[in-house]
């Protein structure tokens, strides 16, 4: 199956990087390649493009995409999770770079391709696993978790108001038949909404899979250290930008943006600072960057992105 990317707020990312010919720069996310494209087309023969993704179909696809786009830049592909962004780096002769681009989203193709699981309108394996050489996924979670485990999953990572029910309705179901399919899980979760809940707002099943995927890939406990690694890495005047999808993610980089651009742990009455601490960056986006109308008309799943800038001192 074709690795079908549209890369989102991609003219934004792309402006705010501010390619330079002879520069270094870092797709932690290269997913279809569709930010690294447009990311090689603008370097020069002395410019790299280090792309990083646990996904091998992403790596193998965008290995033929770069390819093909001939130029005298150099490209390196790496498969590995974005948290390892500066060892992956570093193992290539790498120890600053001009510019990072994280996009935290599931592609297109992962969610179009049936039997990975993260779609909660085709029936595939109860998978969810960003690196397919894991061994834990979903299934694992639904199957063997305790039932107060399964319940602050779905609250705590899909902000779920009926995860107790949910909860509740998964470990009965799952005392019948072991829940190994999406469409399995998708009727346990209609079946604990209560019918007037599920008129209004999305499918009913999303904040469930979403919660699901973030806990079997990690998303929320790498991100912290992936923005710390990244901020390292950045040479001065270099930009970290990072496209999120749910207020989650948003807030853990809002938060770790905003601990870059004023560290200071001084109680607010103190006349000067004595904690030493000093910005490492400055934020370039006060508020996050969102899709045009234009945009989310033509790619809906565009919809809920938000672009954040950093930029190092």
């Amino acid at each position: 199956m074709e690795f079908m990317h549209k890369p989102v707020l991609l003219k934004e990312c792309i402006e705010h990087l501010e390619v330079k010919p002879d520069a270094i720069y870092v797709d932690g996310t290269v997913g279809g390649a569709g930010h690294s494209v447009e990311i090689l087309k603008r370097l020069g023969k002395n410019g790299i493009l280090i792309g990083i993704d646990q996904d091998p179909f992403a790596i193998k696809t965008s290995q033929e995409r770069l390819s093909r786009m001939g130029g005298e830049a150099r490209f390196i592909l790496e498969r590995g999770n974005f948290k390892k962004i500066k060892s992956l780096c570093l193992k290539n002769g790498i120890s600053a770079v001009n510019g990072i681009l994280l996009d935290l989203g599931v592609s297109s193709h992962q969610l179009d391709e049936a039997d990975r699981g993260f779609s909660y309108q085709k029936d595939a394996p109860l998978d969810m696993r960003m690196d397919t050489s894991l061994r834990f996924t979903a299934e694992t979670i639904v199957n063997e978790y305790p039932e107060n485990q399964i319940k602050e999953i779905i609250q705590n990572y899909g902000e779920e108001k009926w995860a107790g029910r949910i909860a509740a309705f998964i470990v009965k179901a799952r005392k019948e038949n072991r829940i190994k399919t999406t469409m399995q899980l998708v009727d346990i979760i209609k079946a604990a909404i209560p019918s007037a809940a599920r008129r209004e707002g999305p499918h009913p099943a999303k904040r469930t899979f979403q919660a699901l995927r973030i806990a079997v890939n990690d998303e929320l406990g790498i991100l912290k250290q992936a923005i710390d690694d990244s901020v390292s890495l950045l040479k001065s005047g270099g930009k970290l930008c990072i496209i999120t999808f749910h207020s989650l993610e948003d807030r853990i980089v809002k938060n770790e943006f905003a601990r870059k651009t004023h560290p200071c742990t001084c109680p607010k009455n103190f006349p000067i600072c004595v904690c030493g601490k000093k910005p490492e960056a400055e934020n370039v986006t006060k508020k996050p960057i969102i899709p045009s109308a234009k945009e989310v008309e033509e790619n809906p799943r565009s919809r809920s992105a938000k672009l954040r800038v950093l930029k190092k001192i």
